[in-house]
């Protein structure tokens, strides 16, 4: 089988299992008879990059070469040429998420960040254990409330600020617990 159909059946399995494969799997997968033929490829995909072994011994797939293929680049002012080329793989969890063990998805309800661009339905990465400077936006839980706001800091006045003028500017009168800052938002169209 070749390397591309290997790539594409772990590619499968993946979005499937949300696992990487046993021996018995890859050989299922590869059309081996045997595991220890299996054992041989995953030793192969180890050193290429594309699996690798969790803590507990286990094959897990390589997120930087199982990503979505990278097909160059194009403007987005006026029209210019663009020669599509596959270029490399690229993954979303490498290219979004900064700090993994650190950061979690949220899926956003209410419009009050709506000229910000965060939709109802759209998803967040939250980093926690980030400071957040001026401007940034983040989920704070306030006065027993959840929230996600621009985060302003006035001297010892914080703002939590809609991107939405029908909401008013949140101002802590009890407590304010600052749990993560917005890296990143997905939206499907």
């Amino acid at each position: 089988m070749a390397f591309e159909q290997i790539t594409h059946q772990l590619r499968t399995f993946f979005q499937t299992h949300h696992r990487g494969p046993s021996y018995s799997e890859l050989a299922q997968l590869c059309g081996y008879a045997s595991k220890q033929a299996a054992y041989r490829l995953a030793q192969k995909l180890i050193d290429a990059g594309l699996l690798s072994r969790d803590p507990t011994g286990r094959l897990a797939l390589s997120p930087s070469r199982l990503g979505i293929p990278l097909c160059g680049a194009v403007q987005a002012g006026f029209p210019s040429p663009a020669e599509e080329a596959l270029g490399d793989t690229i993954s979303l969890d490498e290219y979004l998420i900064r700090k993994p063990q650190a950061s979690f998805l949220l899926k956003v309800s209410g419009d009050s960040m709506i000229d910000a661009g965060i939709h109802p339905g759209d998803l967040v990465i939250v980093e926690r254990g980030t400071t957040p400077s001026n401007g940034r936006i983040v989920l704070a839980h306030v006065d027993g409330e959840w929230t996600l706001k621009y985060y302003h800091r006035r001297g010892r006045r914080i703002e939590l600020r809609p991107a939405n003028p029908k909401y008013p500017v949140i101002v802590p009168t009890q407590e304010l617990n600052l749990v993560g800052v917005i890296q990143a938002v997905i939206q499907r169209y």
